[in-house]
Formats: structure tokens, sequence, C-alpha cells
């Protein structure tokens, strides 16, 4: 059985294989363009256009001096933990108490060594507080340190209308425009700001059946019930789906939510390699030939876990391959909307929409409101039975507080902008603009020569850096020139794929699109992160691999 904690930590060994198969994969041309290849050209019947994906491989001196810098920054972690050791060096972090040096240690020394010596030197570039909606634009508290970014210190001062590339805003609904945000207030004012009760007791409003109705409605299915958290909504809920003699299916770069439901679930877990149907298929086939394990009883449940738009990668499942084999193999298929539910489709529908197919289809769709509705929590939907069956089982239902009655106006808010019953087509319009925004930020910027992953029309958009001591120079490169960016690196990516990952909003306006993107082009240029050796570069075709390792 497959470590759960290979959900995260398969990542590396995934772009490995990624890269042996673009060099044997992409034909040179003219020296050093390459050929693109389509993704979907060999199931052209489950495609109704092409899908494409880009997951470029860096150059080998680039990888090598990534290591490198890594290398180097360890010596180094390891001459100053010999300096604090001895008293050459002040102490900042915690450390075991000496009456307790005989007990079972609080604080593991050597797995903390990457968080003292390497994160916490550019620890700056992270949870910087803002004060402001987190439109297109937001304002940033500055902060100061004085010991190397132990501790911090606010100055007082505000920095003003920074460009805003990392939140999730990717429809524009978080906003505080008064005449758009008349509901929420007449609601806050009507029912104020707390349930103060779980939704089997006493938390269950005329507004959440409302807003149930209404997810349903734009989704397709016959029900829906909505949680007050997104994070819990698939941690919490997973566990009431599948457990002990049930098998769960995982892409490898799940999110952590997704991670941690299955864990609790007390079901099997086996990883499946990053949307590639060939290793899904195999552990399917596995699965229904071999049964469990000892016994060789059949599962009681096989359910495949996907994401609709992976956060940190930017692709899209492939859904039609996954719906096709679930039928296949009559399992059951859970799919995370949270970042592609309002982001793609024609009418900001998802994934389900944005390939052509029926929301039955999908036994579980799962979403979240924190990013294209600009509220929180996130929902559960399908079949009536498996709604009732949640009202009843779930932790979430029994245990968490009900969702605050002004959140879910600004739910219902914003949905029936998306619908259309607001009477306007205001919410078609930001689908729109977002698809326009998307596509151009990212033509421009494999223009540029960046290495970028992803789908087309993926609003995520992960610009890769590489090497660890660049994350904390592009950050405050970007934020000199008033644009706010989210840059990742280990743990949250592979240790040799630090990454800035770009959030794109249909609030962005093109000014403010080229004002990054030619900023960009500046710190690319001064920080040589322009990798790519051809203007574009395909995802190679997974469904044409023949072998593959999988793990154990």
């Amino acid at each position: 059985m497959a470590n759960p904690s290979a959900v995260c930590n398969g990542h590396l060994h995934y772009h490995q294989k990624q890269n042996n198969l673009l060099k044997s994969g992409i034909s040179k041309k003219n020296g050093m363009m390459k050929g693109i290849k389509k993704n979907g050209v060999s199931n052209g019947s489950l495609y109704k256009k092409p899908f494409i994906e880009h997951f470029e491989q860096a150059p080998m001196y680039v990888a090598v001096f990534t290591f490198l810098s890594f290398g180097v920054g360890s010596v180094f972690g390891y001459l100053r933990d010999f300096m604090r050791a001895w008293g050459l060096e002040k102490r900042n972090i915690a450390t075991e108490r000496e009456q307790q040096k005989d007990f079972v240690p609080l604080y593991q020394d050597f797995e903390n060594f990457y968080s003292r010596n390497l994160y916490m030197r550019i620890r700056d570039n992270w949870n910087r507080p803002i004060c402001s909606v987190p439109g297109p634009q937001f304002d940033l508290m500055e902060r100061v340190t004085n010991d190397y970014n132990w501790t911090f210190r606010f100055t007082g001062r505000t920095i003003k209308n920074v460009i805003n590339m990392g939140s999730y805003n990717y429809l524009g609904f978080a906003e505080t425009d008064a005449n758009a945000l008349k509901t929420v207030t007449k609601e806050l004012e009507k029912y104020g700001t707390g349930i103060c009760s779980t939704r089997q007791e006493m938390g269950t409003l005329d507004k959440h059946v409302e807003l149930e109705k209404l997810v349903a409605t734009f989704l397709g299915v016959e029900d829906a019930m909505v949680f007050g958290m997104g994070f819990a909504t698939n941690s919490m809920n997973i566990p009431a789906l599948v457990g002990k003699g049930c098998l769960i299916l995982s892409d490898e770069l799940n999110h952590t939510s997704l991670v941690l439901g299955a864990r609790l679930s007390g079901a099997t877990i086996r990883i499946f390699k990053h949307n590639n149907t060939q290793s899904l298929e195999s552990l399917l086939k596995d699965a229904i030939a071999y049964g469990q394990p000892r016994s060789h009883r059949a599962w009681r449940k096989i359910i495949i876990l996907v994401e609709g738009i992976y956060s940190m990668e930017g692709s899209i499942v492939r859904l039609p391959e996954i719906v096709s084999l679930k039928k296949k193999y009559k399992a059951y298929l859970y799919l995370d909307e949270a970042h592609s539910i309002g982001a793609v489709g024609a009418t900001g529908r998802g994934v389900v929409e944005y390939f052509g197919m029926n929301p039955d289809d999908v036994d579980v769709l799962m979403g979240t409101f924190t990013k294209s509705f600009g509220a929180a929590g996130g929902y559960i939907a399908g079949k009536k039975d498996l709604v009732d069956f949640l009202r009843t089982h779930s932790h979430s239902a029994v245990y968490a507080t009900s969702m605050c009655p002004p959140v879910a106006e600004q739910i219902i808010r914003a949905m029936k902008c998306l619908m259309g019953l607001d009477g306007t087509t205001q919410g078609l319009q930001r689908v729109r603009q977002l698809g326009r925004n998307t596509r151009y930020f990212r033509q421009r910027l494999h223009e540029m020569g960046f290495i970028i992953y992803g789908n087309d029309d993926s609003p995520v958009v992960p610009l890769l850096l590489f090497m660890p001591g660049k994350i904390g120079a592009f950050s405050g490169h970007m934020l000199e020139k008033n644009i706010g960016v989210v840059v990742v690196g280990f743990p949250a990516t592979p240790l040799t794929e630090s990454r800035a990952r770009f959030c794109v909003s249909a609030a962005h306006t093109r000014e403010m699109l080229d004002t990054v993107l030619n900023a960009l082009d500046e710190v690319g240029d001064f920080l040589l992160l322009k990798y790519s050796r051809y203007s574009k570069a395909a995802h190679p075709e997974l469904y044409e691999e023949t072998r593959f390792e999988l793990e154990d």
C-alpha cells in the first residue's frame, strides 16, 4: 500500500518522468525550436477541443546550480548551528530545557534545520498583512526586521495600491462596492454575524436552504449541502463516505484537505501519477483483480479523488478520460472544484461544463466559495440520496458551526450574478474577461521566455524560479515595483521547483496586466529567470506511455 504522504511527495518523481518523456517525445527544429504536442489527440473522441498543458524541463545548468545552492546553504546552516551551540551566535529558536533533557524532545532539531537556516532567511516574503479588500489592488502594512526575520515590527506606514497577483479572486467578487453589497448588508442587519449552533441542531436557516437550492440548480444536480469552511468540506466529509474496506485512488498532487480526509477515513490509499490515466487504470485493474490485501475480498467501494484545477501546477484534470475509466471499472468519482468552479467553463460552471460533460457523470461534486465567489465555505453536490446521507453523517453537519448568513448572502449574490438571475449579463462578462486575461497573461509570459506550468485556460499560472536564492529576490523586486506576488518553495513544492504563483482575475484591467508583465520582463532579465529554450512547450502525452513505475 502506498504511503498517503506520497500524495504530496510524489511530485518530484512525476516531473522526472515528464522530463524524460519531453526529451524523447519532442522533435528538434532549427536547433532550439521544438514541436508542440496537443494532449488529447489520441483520445480525440473524448475531447471537443485541444487539451494543451505546459511542463517544460529546466536546462541542465539550472538544475545543477539549484542543487548547488541548496548544498551551499546547508553547509552554512551547519556552520551557524555550530556557532549557536558554542554561544558564538544568539539562539533565537525554541530549545529543550536542560531539566528535561531525558524526556522525549518536543522540538526535532534536525527536522527544523530547513526552517531555521533556509526558510528564516527569506521569511519576510510570506504572511505579509494587508489592510484592505483583496481586490485587483490592495494596501499592504509595511514591516521591518532587526534580527534577520526572526521577529517583525510594523512601521505604521501603508503601501498603497499594490497590484494583487496572489489572491484567488478569480471573478472579482471580493469587492466593497456599496451597491453590490446592499443585500449582504441587509442580511447582516437581519440575522447578525453568527449562528451559534450546528446544522443538525438550531443552525439551519432559510438562507442555507435557499443557497443549497441555488447551488443545485447552478450545477445541474438534484441536491447540495453547504458548509462553513472549504478545507473541512473535504477533510470532514470524505471520512463519512468511505472507511475500512474501501479503496481510495488519489492523484499524487491532490490538495492537503483531500489528503487529510483520505487519511482520516481509514480506507486504503493508493496514489496514481498526476493526471496520468494509464497509471490510474493500472491501479483500477489491480484493485478489481486482487481485491483487498491478504483476504482478497472485493473492495466495498473504490473512489477516485481528483481536483478540477491543481492549485500549484495550474493543470486541469483529464475529466473525460477519468470518467470513462470510472464507468468501465464501476468506481466512484470525487471531484474537487475549489479552483475551477466559476473560473472555467462557458458560464463558470467548472470543468464539467469546460469539457461539455453531464454533471451526473461525477458522483460527488465538491467546491468552495472562497475563491470565485469572494466568500467562505464549501459545498457537496450530487444525487439527493448522497446529500441526505451527508446531512446525517457528515462531521461538519454534526459538530461544526453553520455558515453565517451574510456570507451565505454573498454567495447567493455572486451565483445569481453568474446565472443572470440579477437581470444583467455582468456574471457572464466576468467569466469571459477572466478567460481573456488568462490567455493574454500566459501568452505574454511564454513569449518573454519564462517557464510556466499548466493549462492554457487555467487562471493559476506558476512561473518557475528554481533556485532558492531567487525566491526572496523575486518577491522583493516585484514589491518594489508595487506588485504583490506569492512565491512558493519546499515543502509545498519539490525541492528543485520553487516558483511564483500568479492568480489572474477578471477584475484585472489590461493596463494592470501590462504593468505586471513589464515588471516581470525587467526582473526576469535582472535575475536571469528566462529559462525557456523555446516559445512554447507542451506537456508530454502521458497516455502514450507504455511503462511506468507504481508506488508500493
